[in-house]
């Protein structure tokens, strides 16, 4: 670990599903940034997720040698690993071998952390991840599925949840300890959770449950799922690919695209419309259902990511979400920042890294 210093460089990498997102930061201040966004075609071109560690590494390597700076800790988006609670972990080799297993499901978010490892030590500095998407707070009864052979699994999109509660009790002038938030994650994966007292005590697993998104499926009807599976028309991955990557508006509109259905809907496209509008439809009822985890007791509803910037969204949710408390909506994400401060808070010897 460096010595204290006054000042600490941090270069943070977050794969997502269509770009690799860069910054690098001097403390909290951002110093660059950049957004590559990745062609359909050049994705779609990778077999698997892992296929894509080389290709990912390069653009995130090329460009940090680009800035010609050097840094005192590399932090990566975390994905779906071992059940942790939240908070800044070392990337450690069980970690990476957990990812690169897709230990509980193939996700771009297993990159992360092998890609940080594989800078950290070219610069020989600390690698952290930073509330992975298997952050576990939950209840005891949100485990129960309805069946003991499968359990929900705590998986969400962690990260940019505890940021928009921390975000939302400041404005609301509370403790994050005193608040009760139901905070919607929109993104190309929708992660909706009860925020109690800062903790996720439960919420949808985006991989295979609620809403439809830009490319996943969410919950689908169970028995028309069951002969789908069965049929011989699909092998394993393709069924995969199918609920996660090739779902939701792609599989109903032929793109993954949000800003392409909005203009497609300005056009007079009644059929964008109407699936977008299903797709808001599907999230309020799940901020219904976390409303009531909450019995009803909620502070603010949160809407943030990416899709949170889109107003004819946003308004649609607001329409059937309002009665149960005020809409906070925090466009876009916090987790590029997120991340920088959960390694500057072990750097600076605020927070004790965790081992994995």
């Amino acid at each position: 670990m460096p010595e204290p210093a006054s000042d600490y460089f941090i270069f943070v990498v977050n794969t997502g599903s269509t770009s690799t997102k860069l910054s690098f930061y001097r403390n909290e201040e951002v110093v660059s940034s950049a957004t590559i966004r990745h062609r359909h075609d050049e994705i779609e071109a990778f077999k698997n997720v892992w296929d894509q560690y080389d290709y990912r590494s390069k653009i995130a390597l090329d460009w940090l040698k680009e800035l010609k700076k050097t840094p005192s800790a590399i932090v990566g988006i975390g994905g779906l690993l071992r059940p942790v609670i939240g908070g800044t972990y070392f990337v450690s080799d069980q970690m990476v071998a957990d990812a690169r297993a897709n230990l509980q499901g193939e996700h771009v978010s297993n990159l992360g952390c092998a890609i940080v490892q594989k800078i950290a030590q070219k610069f020989r500095c600390p690698a952290f991840v930073v509330d992975p998407v298997s952050v576990d707070e939950f209840e005891v009864l949100a485990r129960y599925s309805g069946h003991p052979l499968i359990q929900r699994k705590s998986l969400s999109h962690a990260l940019n949840i505890h940021s928009a509660a921390r975000i939302a009790a400041g404005k609301i002038g509370k403790q994050i300890s005193e608040t009760n938030f139901v905070v919607a994650h929109l993104g190309g994966g929708i992660s909706v959770a009860p925020v109690k007292g800062g903790r996720i005590i439960d919420a949808n697993d985006a991989s295979s449950d609620g809403p439809f998104t830009p490319e996943r499926t969410g919950g689908l009807p169970l028995q028309q799922f069951i002969s789908l599976c069965l049929s011989g028309d699909f092998s394993e991955h393709e069924i995969r690919r199918l609920v996660m990557g090739k779902g939701g508006l792609r599989a109903y509109l032929g793109t993954n695209s949000a800003r392409e259905v909005e203009e497609r809907m300005h056009n007079g496209d009644a059929a964008a419309e109407e699936v977008y509008r299903a797709m808001a439809y599907q999230i309020s009822k799940e901020i219904g259902a976390m409303a009531a985890v909450l019995k009803g007791n909620v502070d603010s509803v949160i809407l943030t990511g990416g899709l949170a910037s889109s107003k004819t969204l946003v308004n649609w949710i607001k329409e059937r979400v309002g009665f149960i408390a005020p809409v906070q909506v925090y466009p876009g994400e916090d987790e590029m920042k997120s991340l920088a401060l959960g390694g500057l808070r072990v750097l600076r010897g605020e927070e004790k890294a965790m081992e994995y």
